[in-house]
């Protein structure tokens, strides 16, 4: 007669507890996947919160028109860093235009805004905006598009009155600023001169 042993109790707490370990690596294996490999932390832990973005340009204050008074003008409007603003007299304010593009705008550059323009002593409802041929918005003042001139190279200079006999510091008001300009034309940036030099600079084709 063959010899039936009898596993004793000691023997089957051992295999009853292998199975249990044995059961815990098959889940294991055939779980879904949640590590990212880094340490192990889980790939679905919640990502870090982004940084705030920048405005366009950099302009964490935007843009504001200040109202100024220049020692040759009389009253006149600047940006916030003290640039005089000019206007145009190519341009129109009803309805409002610019007509200063490409090489125009390089000695120009216009005053843009994304968002509301901020004032400083001037009526914030003559200040407006119209959309460029590039799709900016430039801002307006009283209906005219507001420009910088490359020409002047620190803040309160006004190189850029009369240039051409159409361009001109802005009032408070939109309206052309009277006076000689307060920095002399041998200042400005170089240009081909014309055989007739026009005022402010030298620049000729009416910019």
């Amino acid at each position: 007669m063959p010899i039936v042993t009898v596993p004793t109790r000691a023997a089957r707490r051992l295999v009853a507890v292998s199975g249990v370990a044995l059961l815990a690596l098959a889940a294991t294996a055939c779980g879904p996947d949640t590590s990212s490999g880094y340490g192990g932390k889980s790939s679905t832990a919640a990502a870090p919160p982004a940084a705030a973005s920048t405005p366009a340009g950099g302009d964490a204050a935007g843009v504001r028109i200040v109202a100024a008074t220049s020692a040759t003008l009389g009253p006149i409007v600047t940006d916030s860093a003290g640039r005089t603003l000019y206007r145009f007299d190519k341009d129109t304010a009803k309805p409002s235009a610019s007509t200063c593009t490409d090489a125009c705008a390089a000695k120009w550059p216009p005053l843009t805004a994304q968002d509301a323009v901020k004032v400083t002593g001037v009526d914030s409802a003559l200040v407006g905006s119209v959309t460029r041929p590039d799709g900016t918005k430039q801002v307006t003042l009283n209906g005219w598009p507001l420009y910088r001139f490359a020409g002047d190279t620190a803040a309160g200079q006004t190189s850029g009155q009369g240039v051409g006999g159409t361009w001109f510091a802005s009032t408070p008001e939109g309206k052309k600023a009277a006076g000689t300009p307060g920095q002399a034309p041998s200042q400005a940036p170089a240009a081909a001169p014309s055989s007739t030099a026009s005022q402010g600079g030298g620049y000729s084709g009416g910019y």
